[in-house]
């Protein structure tokens, strides 16, 4: 049988000492740092050269912005994941990643293993919020609720989908607990998608919880398939 494949990384930081430090913990815990980048612009050609399975990126580099390079990398498409690893956290930035299709938005201070436990979750296609900022996420949420825009309302199996990736649980296990196929979940996933106009499930999760549709769930580390 062969072996399991290491997730591939492409740290981006401007801080030298920062990124030696984060691929040190990295590296020791089995993933692999492909190369590391000063710039969000090296960030960006990185991450078309090599094709990571995840990008961690710092939100204020030189050239491009973490967010930034989030932005251009959804625009072309490329199947990366994409965890935010920042020492920000005010409102402004988060909703910003988010919006952006990152992946996963942590803060430096968080633990070693959380960080780490976040870079795995994004690889496996989970949505990852530290804990600490869900309260300034909320407050974001509720000032927002009153400006949403018209949506078209979710069936009742759709928003059993999207609690159920609310609480981080994958295509499968979804599709296990509703005894429907993987296929059938991606197709609720897409619809829900198309119908709250988001592109990928934190953003789901986010509007969902503006509408008052579902609330975020409470755990050490919030994350969504």
């Amino acid at each position: 049988m062969a072996a399991e494949q290491p997730i591939r990384v492409i740290l981006a930081d401007d801080h030298q000492v920062v990124r030696h430090g984060i691929h040190q913990f990295l590296t020791t815990a089995g993933i692999e740092v492909l190369a590391e980048a000063s710039d969000g612009a090296q960030a960006l050609h990185l991450i078309e050269q090599h094709q990571p399975d995840v990008a961690v990126l710092d939100i204020q580099m030189p050239e491009f912005s973490g967010i930034e390079v989030a932005r251009r990398v959804r625009a072309r498409g490329w199947p990366v994941g994409i965890l935010i690893l920042t020492a920000f956290d005010d409102d402004p930035f988060i909703m910003a990643a988010l919006e952006a299709g990152a992946n996963g938005f942590v803060l430096k201070t968080a633990d070693i293993e959380a960080i780490i436990e976040a870079v795995r979750a994004v690889n496996e296609g989970r949505s990852v919020l530290d804990p600490q900022i869900i309260p300034k996420l909320m407050h974001a949420v509720t000032a927002a609720r009153h400006e949403t825009a018209p949506y078209e309302p979710l069936t009742g199996r759709e928003l059993e989908v999207l609690q159920a990736a609310a609480r981080g649980l994958t295509n499968k296990a979804i599709g296990l607990m509703l005894d429907i196929s993987d296929r059938t979940v991606q197709g609720h996933l897409r619809r829900i998608f198309e119908k709250l106009n988001v592109a990928n499930r934190t953003e789901a999760v986010v509007k969902a919880t503006q509408l008052g549709l579902l609330d975020l769930p409470e755990s050490d580390l919030h994350a969504t398939d």
